[in-house]
Order: structure tokens, then C-alpha cells, then sequence
């Protein structure tokens, strides 16, 4: 591997990309910890209303949010592709229930544009934006803008009671 490759190999970020309500999201693979298929979770009173519930994580309870309704959309609905990212947002984890995981690509940052204020309610949670080359089925690949989420911007942590901590 010549230098300059090395250099690009690690530059390059990895995301996965999941959809909502059909528009492209990611998340950094870094973050991810599983894929898990959609279960109902336990309801818990009194938290927010995208808050789905707990689920237990190999023994940790952690929470289950609707992201699309995090984000200030409708919520998503549920069908067989439906599926929830577990991720680790600082020292916590959390499920978030997308409705459907697309892939796993490599960008590069410094392709990142700056997220527009529109459309979400919390604007911060959109780390950027990128365009990303998507895989088809027949015409090759086909390119697509994918909006990127910043984890710690959801502010799970400061809403969530200290039961799923």
C-alpha cells in the first residue's frame, strides 16, 4: 500500500446507512454495537413520548426510541424490515428503531457540506450532509445525499430517566 493509499484508507470514516420515512440517514459504524430484528419493548410511564420503551441488552436494560419521531416526524411504521441499531452515545447505550438498515459505506470527511436548518426539530442532530454512491440491483450504482447524525446531539442522555443509565 503506497502512502498516499494509506492516507485515504485512513481518512475514510465508515457509516451505516439506515432509512426513515425514505430519506437516507447515517450514523458512524464506530457507534453501532448490533443490528437487532424489531421486538416490542417494555413501555416505562412518564417518559417521552418517542421513548418506545427497555429493552434488556445481554443483561443491561437500555432504552428503545423512535427515531424518526425523535427527530420530529411522524413515527415510522412498523413492517418486516424494521429493525433497531443499538448504539453507545458516550458511556450509554441506546435502541433506536429505523425502518430499515441499507448498508455500510465509506465516506470521506472532507466531502461533508453542513447540515441546512430544515426539516428537524433539533437542526444540532444533523452532523452534515453527504453524497453517497448506493448500490442497485441493475443499473450499478446509483448516488444518493444521506444525512449524518450526530448521537450525542440527541440529547438522550439528559431526557432519559437514570432507570435505563
Amino acid at each position: 500500500m503506497s502512502t498516499e493509499e494509506g492516507a485515504k484508507a485512513i481518512a475514510e470514516r465508515k457509516i451505516v446507512t439506515f432509512t426513515l420515512r425514505k430519506q437516507l440517514f447515517g450514523i458512524e459504524m464506530s457507534s453501532l454495537l448490533e443490528i437487532r430484528e424489531w421486538e416490542d419493548p417494555t413501555p416505562l410511564p412518564s417518559v417521552p413520548s418517542f421513548v418506545k420503551g427497555v429493552a434488556n441488552l445481554r443483561g443491561s436494560v437500555i432504552p428503545i426510541v423512535g427515531l424518526s419521531e425523535r427527530l420530529g416526524w411522524e413515527p415510522s411504521e412498523l413492517h418486516s424490515r424494521s429493525c433497531v441499531l443499538v448504539v453507545a452515545i458516550g458511556s450509554r447505550h441506546a435502541g433506536f428503531l429505523v425502518d430499515e438498515v441499507v448498508d455500510i459505506v465509506s465516506i470521506n470527511p472532507d466531502e461533508i457540506q453542513p447540515a441546512p436548518d430544515a426539516e428537524v426539530n433539533d437542526a444540532s442532530a444533523i452532523a452534515g450532509l453527504v453524497k453517497i454512491e448506493r448500490r442497485t440491483t441493475e443499473a450499478g450504482q446509483d448516488e444518493a445525499m444521506c444525512l449524518l447524525l450526530e448521537l450525542d446531539a440527541l440529547g438522550l442522555a439528559r431526557q432519559l430517566p437514570e432507570l435505563v443509565a
